[in-house]
């Protein structure tokens, strides 16, 4: 019970809480309606997780999804950064191109890119170096 109480004040994430907190609520007597009156879940939660807290402990109630590597590492990541930061105009082709030929990695969504030019803190959105309504022939030529 003593390592249930410290995981639950370790500030786990919601979900791991959530979890610990139901069985900790077993645990202390509480009736099965009472636990999904006050933390708002299912029947079946509760009971599944009481299981797998008598099985496996503490660590059953962790998350087991830690995510995906990245494609590229910190200092990769860190090198193609600097590089943005030195170009004074950027182009996405231009970007694609350089990690290939870098790095030979290809992302399969633009987003990746994206998150990069943000990280660098760069706007890829296309812009105009002039803007048409300041230019008096092309406005005299629209009317």
């Amino acid at each position: 019970m003593k390592e249930l109480i410290d995981f639950i004040q370790g500030n786990p994430d919601k979900r791991e809480l959530k979890r610990a907190l139901a069985v900790q609520m077993v645990i202390e007597s509480y009736t099965h309606s009472q636990i999904t009156e006050i933390l708002h879940v299912s029947l079946g939660f509760v009971n599944k997780w009481k299981y797998i807290f008598v099985e496996q402990g503490v660590a059953g109630l962790k998350l087991k999804y830690q995510g995906s590597r990245g494609y590229l590492d910190s200092k990769q990541k860190q090198a193609v950064i600097e590089w943005l930061k030195q170009k004074d105009y950027w182009h996405l082709n231009e970007l694609k191109e350089y990690i290939e030929d870098s790095f030979n990695i290809a992302f399969e969504s633009n987003q990746s890119y994206y998150d990069l030019f943000k990280e660098a803190s760069i706007s890829w959105k296309k812009t105009q170096k002039k803007n048409p309504r300041k230019d008096e022939e092309l406005v005299a030529k629209k009317n």
